[in-house]
Order: C-alpha cells, then structure tokens, then sequence
C-alpha cells in the first residue's frame, strides 16, 4: 500500500458572518490546483453539517441561522505540509481569537 504524502498544500482559510462579523478560520488539503474550487468544496461540507447533519456547535447554528448567503469566504495562505498547516491554522485562531472555532457560544 502507497504511503499517503505529508506535503501536500493545505489551504488556509477564514469564513465571516456579514451580519455578525464572527469568523472562523479553517485548514483543507488542496485537492485541485484551483484554490477557489477547493474553498468551495470545504463550503459545501460546512454546509453539509450545518443543514443535514443539524451539528450543534457554533459554525452550523450560526449558518442556520443567518444563512448560507451571510457568509463570505476568503483564502488567508497555503501551507506546505499538514503538520504545518495545523500549526498555521492554530496560530490564526489564537490571534485573531474567531468566535466561530469554539463549540460553545460563550
């Protein structure tokens, strides 16, 4: 069995609710070369937990919410390497303190 690569490009990303001004920020293997297509796809999973899977933390009932139309979407960097990704993508959360990353509203 081929050993999965670990440098692949992530895709580094931050979500905004235009009503609130909440954000998250979110990490994603580049799937394609296109980075609009990728930011798209990781849209329609957040999407996907939000509408059918009805997930309780912050991200989905903020969409439910407000809606999917509330939201803009915007690449922050691409990472090379996952571990490094995670770290960029942890960095982020921390100084830009996203209301959108915890799993309970505070």
């Amino acid at each position: 069995m081929r050993k999965k690569r670990s440098d692949r490009n992530h895709l580094i990303y931050m979500l905004t609710c235009e009503p609130t001004d909440e954000r998250y920020i979110g990490v994603t293997v580049m799937n394609s070369t296109s980075q609009a297509k990728t930011l798209k796809q990781r849209w329609k999973g957040h999407l996907y937990k939000a509408l059918v899977l009805q997930e309780s933390w912050v991200l989905p009932r903020t969409i439910r919410e407000y809606g999917e139309d509330s939201f803009t979407a915007e690449v922050l960097k691409i990472v090379r390497g996952k571990k490094a990704a995670f770290a960029a993508e942890s960095a982020l959360i921390n100084d830009l303190g996203t209301e959108l990353n915890t799993r309970i509203k505070q």
